[in-house]
């Protein structure tokens, strides 16, 4: 089949659809692409208060829920909310926008912990939700970041704009990197 086919074309025939889908599989895993696809960039978008955020996809281990149990931290700054065992590992809680200096998280049932995938700082960042993958064009990319009101220009790394909808790149390595995150404990 040719590098051209549309795979609406294809919908009456379900073995030649998965056939190409195959090929435009394999081409993207070889690193050729397909020619007619637009390279792409994924993240995690999330919301804190009533600004949404995207993290690489690769700065994120995983989305869990907001553990039932969690066990304070004597010493530690009001940003830490403890730590919790998931799945056997201790991971440290970080109410994200709190450390912003932007007001506390709500506890609600949209809640969620951002398990960052950094190999030496383990942590968990509470946020108000999590959109999941957002996927977005080069062409939708701009180096400038915007204002927003959580306080976190300093970790914002370019934006995705699609439409009206503004999704800033927040850049997770940076802020669990940064000196006011790794000094955690109370004054």
């Amino acid at each position: 089949m040719s590098e051209s086919v549309d795979l609406e074309s294809l919908v009456e025939q379900p073995f030649d659809l998965l056939q190409e889908m195959e090929r435009r599989s394999r081409a993207a895993v070889a690193g050729k692409g397909t020619g007619d696809l637009p390279s792409e960039w994924v993240g995690i978008g999330f919301r804190m208060g009533r600004e949404h955020f995207v993290a690489d996809r690769d700065q994120v281990r995983e989305v869990l829920m907001m553990p039932e149990t969690v066990t304070r931290v004597p010493g530690a700054k009001r940003w830490v909310l403890g730590i919790a065992n998931l799945r056997g590992h201790l991971l440290p809680l970080i109410d994200l926008k709190l450390l912003l200096g932007s007001g506390r998280t709500s506890l609600r049932r949209t809640t969620r912990v951002i398990s960052v995938n950094h190999r030496d700082i383990p942590a968990g960042l509470v946020v108000d939700e999590v959109f999941g993958f957002r996927r977005f064009t080069a062409d939708e990319y701009s180096d400038e970041s915007p204002e927003t009101a959580v306080r976190c220009d300093r970790f914002l790394k370019g934006v995705y704009q699609r439409g009206q909808d503004s999704w800033p790149i927040f850049a997770l390595y940076d802020l669990i990197e940064s000196s006011s995150f790794l000094h955690a404990a109370a004054d």
